[in-house]
């Protein structure tokens, strides 16, 4: 890279004048500053810089700068600008606008923006609000519908083998053969078989149970979003009976919605406080064959309710025999902030607390369903928070 190239770089990442690096811009490069300097310049005095350049309190301003940013820059660039934009410049009444709506880059942060915004908003911008809504989630479904029911039946395959196969029909042989190498005769070139491996008679029935427990609070906004897309997907699976359930102070029972996530995320409402110990009471009586069962809660585990009631109730769920798994964030950014004591308490019981990306999701209920350790999955795969 040459000095010139450099210098234009620093230029863009500095903003000002030519004076600090004495480059100066022209054309896009211009263009391109002025809508970094809409977003990131301080202004003002007290020796701080000042530029000219602002995106107001206008819904059609912002719309043309959001336009502005799509054609200089690339969406992962853009979707963190918007995210900033949000934040920094105070824009989510404006993001109610359809013309707003229109212009941004659909991305899990602005439908965590809209669903917060969800009972305020006004009926001309629900359709716009939809269809980026949709968007995304389309987006999502293509990336992890394939991952996640390829694991899932995966796994509910393997749980299924038996060791003693009714007909020679049920024999997995290569199982078998892998399970049997020791018994190898040289002399006769054969293995004897000495324990076989068979597969179990395909289930139609369910086999077993989830039920995801979602905290609506605002820190978990990506969280409600994927968490919604995953439902939808082990609702689509007839070996599972999903159940999905939203909370704050109050319980919202979702699942009869699981058909459809877009519907399923307007069902949903983002803020307000937290009643953990009310979900799980819930939650408990969904559950009617606790040893099938997997209990997903994802939550910062800020409790605002009985914090002792909460802690009783994951222990009677354990004890019953239900896979009880707490998710501090189901999202690509990491754990939000979370009740260390909470967590460190739900640890001493044998319940995991740890964030999870979307990615690792598939894996981790393919290992709640074979009932692995999922403590050690989780120091295997991802890094657990300290207690």
């Amino acid at each position: 890279m040459g000095d010139g190239e450099r210098l234009r770089r620093w230029r863009l990442v500095l903003g000002g004048d030519a004076d600090g690096t004495g480059c100066a811009l022209g054309g896009t490069d211009a263009q391109m500053d002025g809508a970094l300097a809409a977003l990131y310049n301080d202004g003002g005095g007290d020796g701080s810089r000042e530029r000219s350049a602002g995106l107001g309190a206008s819904a059609p301003r912002v719309a043309r700068w959001l336009g502005d940013i799509r054609s200089y820059f690339p969406s992962t660039v853009v979707q963190v600008m918007q995210k900033d934009a949000v934040e920094r410049l105070n824009l989510t009444r404006l993001m109610l606008e359809p013309e707003m709506l229109e212009a941004v880059e659909p991305d899990v942060h602005l439908v965590g923006t809209l669903l917060s915004l969800n009972r305020v908003m006004p009926e001309k911008a629900r359709e716009s609000a939809r269809a980026l809504v949709r968007k995304v989630v389309s987006e999502l479904e293509r990336r992890l519908v394939q991952k996640t029911k390829a694991a899932v039946t995966g796994a509910l395959d393997r749980s299924a083998r038996t060791h003693r196969p009714r007909r020679v029909a049920d024999i997995d042989w290569d199982r078998t053969i892998r399970a049997n190498l020791k018994n190898y005769l040289p002399e006769k070139n054969t293995v004897i078989p000495s324990r076989l491996v068979g597969y179990g008679r395909r289930q139609r029935a369910v086999q077993r149970e989830v039920v995801l427990c979602i905290d609506q609070s605002g820190s978990m906004a990506a969280s409600v979003v994927y968490s919604s897309v995953f439902g939808a997907v082990l609702a689509s699976m007839r070996s599972l009976r999903t159940s999905l359930v939203v909370f704050d102070t109050a319980v919202v029972d979702l699942t009869d919605q699981l058909h459809d996530p877009v519907e399923l995320l307007f069902g949903t409402q983002l803020g307000g406080g937290t009643d953990i110990n009310r979900a799980i009471a819930y939650s408990q009586g969904l559950i009617t064959r606790p040893t099938d069962s997997i209990f997903i809660l994802i939550s910062d585990l800020y409790e605002g309710g009985v914090r002792q009631e909460m802690l009783r109730r994951v222990a009677q769920m354990t004890a019953a025999g239900v896979q009880v798994i707490v998710l501090l964030a189901l999202s690509d950014e990491g754990a939000p902030f979370y009740d260390r004591e909470n967590a460190a308490a739900l640890a001493a019981m044998g319940v995991p607390a740890f964030a999870c990306t979307p990615d690792a999701f598939p894996d981790l209920m393919a290992a709640a369903i074979e009932r692995r350790d999922i403590g050690r999955w989780a120091e295997r795969r991802l890094e657990r928070p300290a207690g």
